[in-house]
């Protein structure tokens, strides 16, 4: 599946999946301490970011890297790039991008 052909067609599941290496990956939900730390970030973020041009973003917003154009939706990011100032769907140029996980899950890697 080339990039252009995942942007389509993810955009009629009913859920979120990122693309990777040709790959597409179902985003599965997280747990609500999960949560809860993921919002402080962006709560905190967004009080330091107030007045300055720049959007705090959460999961539901799509990253689109360059290079091989995965896509996948970060806990958290940031953008205060012109470009992305209208961006409806997906973000291209974020100066922060957190992605929260679980220790027991960093062992995996």
């Amino acid at each position: 599946m080339i990039p252009q052909e995942y942007l389509d067609w993810e955009e009629k599941q009913p859920i979120k999946y990122g693309y990777m290496n040709s790959q597409v990956l179902a985003m599965t939900g997280g747990t609500i301490p999960y949560n809860e730390i993921s919002l402080n970030l962006a709560t905190a973020l967004k009080a330091q970011m107030r007045g300055k041009g720049c959007k705090v973003l959460m999961a539901d917003a799509k990253l689109g890297v360059s290079g091989k154009r995965p896509f996948y939706y970060p806990d958290v990011m940031v953008t205060c790039d012109q470009r992305d100032r209208r961006a409806t769907k997906i973000i291209y140029h974020p100066c922060l991008v957190v992605e929260d996980f679980v220790l027991e899950e960093v062992g995996e890697y």
